[in-house]
């Protein structure tokens, strides 16, 4: 991290945090923020669901929700870029404080409840998109819709056309009985309509499905069940966690989702479960904890075939992007891997 990201950091952090998420993403927008354009190998080139990725390390969701900052982010260092979660209608969200630093444990905690433009504003601006990234959109539903099941199919109907892919969050904490979706019966339903919706279209792309990392064994059985007789593409593993075992920070007990380092060993244990469940046979995408190649490589040899991140940049900066991309490189290199596919699931 270079001394003037460092001082911007220390800046930003003397903001309450969404002042701060808020601030850092205007800098991008003006072309403030360092990028380092694509970071590649022939080690770290891979194909997920289809895409060809230049490197396996993805940006999550919820860093850019309305897509404000794609040109900038896609020169990045980033194999690829999620965005959203998109609602069909426009909604302000949980009222504020509603996103906190637990600088102690290196974590985050939000409740921002799809706070979003809506699918219509969003849509224009991935209209407008860098043409020379894989970008794909988080898909949500309004807190106050009566079909929240309908809500992705609608949401994905109207952006589709300007996405390499999707994906279905039933997984966020911060939307009241969102979870529930994730049953096998409502879950089968759900992906039943997104399903049809994508094949509907005139280039129908690649569906993943979010999972939190709440779930039990048998739930985690479920999901995988159901994940393979819906046709979707692929999963991803995972959300923010309910949990707070561990936590030293004041802000520990505030409601919401947490995210970042303590996350990483019960995502990546989910992540490992759900790739023995569906026996390889879908990618998943690993998120939760990541602030380290060695991270990434944990993932990725537990099952994943590529990783996001978002919570660690709160507290390293878009630096560690390609930093993450070039240590996984030399880590593949050190243990005889000549691609990123060849370690998926080594250690699992």
């Amino acid at each position: 991290m270079s001394l003037l990201e460092q001082a911007g950091l220390r800046l930003l952090h003397r903001f309450d945090p969404e002042t701060a998420h808020g601030m850092a993403l205007g800098v991008l927008r003006f072309g403030l923020a360092p990028t380092t354009g694509t970071v590649t190998s022939t080690r770290l080139r891979t194909n997920l669901a289809g895409m060809a990725l230049a490197n396996p390390v993805g940006l999550a969701a919820g860093f850019d929700k309305n897509a404000t900052a794609l040109r900038p982010l896609s020169r990045a260092g980033f194999g690829f870029i999620e965005v959203g979660a998109a609602t069909p209608r426009p909604q302000p969200g949980n009222p504020k404080p509603r996103l906190f630093r637990l600088t102690e444990d290196r974590a985050v905690i939000n409740r921002f409840g799809f706070n979003n433009d809506g699918m219509a504003a969003i849509a224009k601006r991935l209209k407008d998109r860098p043409r020379d990234a894989i970008i794909g959109l988080n898909l949500g539903a309004n807190k106050d819709s009566e079909n929240r099941a309908a809500d992705f199919a609608t949401v994905l109907a109207t952006c589709a056309p300007h996405l390499d892919f999707a994906t279905v969050n039933v997984s966020s904490p911060n939307t009241e009985k969102l979870r529930d979706l994730q049953g096998k019966e409502a879950l089968s339903a759900l992906l039943a309509g997104v399903m049809s919706t994508n094949t509907a279209l005139d280039r129908p792309i690649p569906i993943f499905l979010k999972i939190a990392p709440d779930l039990s064994e048998s739930e985690i059985a479920d999901v995988a069940e159901v994940a393979l007789t819906s046709g979707i593409d692929g999963l991803i593993a995972t959300n923010t966690t309910l949990d707070r075992a561990g936590l030293s920070s004041n802000h520990r007990d505030e409601k919401g989702g947490l995210s970042g380092q303590p996350l990483f060993e019960k995502s990546t244990r989910v992540l490992a479960q759900l790739y023995r469940a569906t026996e390889g046979k879908l990618p998943i995408i690993g998120v939760g904890g990541i602030a380290s190649a060695h991270d990434a490589y944990a993932k990725i040899r537990a099952g994943a075939s590529a990783v996001q991140l978002y919570s660690a940049l709160t507290y390293q900066g878009l630096s560690l992007v390609p930093k993450i991309a070039n240590g996984l490189d030399n880590i593949l290199k050190r243990d005889g891997f000549k691609t990123v596919s060849e370690a998926v699931g080594t250690a699992n």
